[in-house]
């Protein structure tokens, strides 16, 4: 049975290395497209409100509509009403039956009255409610063309992207399967802290890469025999050599040529 291979902190050093070459260039893909994915999705979620205030405007037309054909209904029931009383009334034997009439039929008035008012208050709302509506589409009509043109640049990077992004993905993926799990947790962590991105780096002119402050010659000396994983302690990233940084750079540029 074959020996399986040791790997060595070198071996380590340069797949993290690699792996942030690649991650880096994913960085650049998606700074290409800048702010445009969040402008979609903040049009998008302003659209669906938009969409929805309409909706519920439509709503509350339908309802003062329907209130108003109940008090419509309810004016003829009192003219009805009105009128049987008022027919009562010329048949009455005495005063007591009519001023009992008298105040149904005044009860009446009152109820259309009150309906007479209610639906012209009803149809306030509605004008105040369809002039918002009119507002609300304009805005909605606006955004939405708004959200087009945005899309459509997106797209159109996306486009662009595409290829070189998947490739990068899928390469991202098979370089992080060959870092252990504890290693590739620890630059995830580091990535996700500091600026750009950057979780590996290399010497360049006797300094970090990542915070520009001078390594002590020993430091630099010991991080080129690449025997362990040296963390600048003011940037808190993981240093190469800057040879190492160079062959592997050349490596990952032909691939990618």
């Amino acid at each position: 049975m074959a020996k399986k291979k040791e790997v060595t902190v070198e071996d380590k050093l340069r797949a993290l290395y690699d792996l942030q070459l690649i991650d880096s260039r994913i960085d650049e893909i998606k700074n290409v497209s800048g702010e445009l994915p969040l402008e979609v999705e903040d049009l998008e979620d302003e659209i669906a409100g938009l969409n929805t205030r309409l909706s519920n405007f439509t709503e509350d037309i339908v309802n003062l509509e329907t209130e108003i054909s109940n008090k419509k209904l309810l004016i003829e029931e009192s003219k009805v009403l009105a009128k049987k009383y008022d027919e009562q009334q010329k048949k009455v034997r005495n005063n007591r039956e009519f001023d009992s009439l008298s105040k149904e039929i005044e009860y009446q008035d009152l109820e259309i009255q009150l309906a007479e008012k209610r639906i012209n208050e009803y149809l306030a709302k509605i004008e105040q409610k369809n002039e918002i509506i009119s507002a609300t589409k304009e805005k909605l009509e606006k955004q939405e063309n708004h959200l087009k043109h945005k899309k459509a640049e997106l797209n159109d990077i996306l486009k662009e992207t595409e290829k070189d992004q998947k490739m990068l993905d899928k390469k991202s993926i098979e370089f992080s399967k060959s870092i252990d799990d504890h290693l590739l947790s620890a630059y995830r962590r580091i990535r996700n802290k500091v600026k750009n991105g950057l979780a590996v780096v290399s010497i360049e002119r006797g300094a970090s890469g990542g915070s520009f402050f001078t390594i002590p010659p020993q430091v630099q000396v010991e991080i080129g025999t690449r025997k362990k994983i040296t963390i600048d302690e003011y940037s808190g990233r993981i240093l190469v050599d800057a040879v190492l940084a160079a062959e592997e750079k050349k490596k990952i540029d032909k691939l990618f040529s």
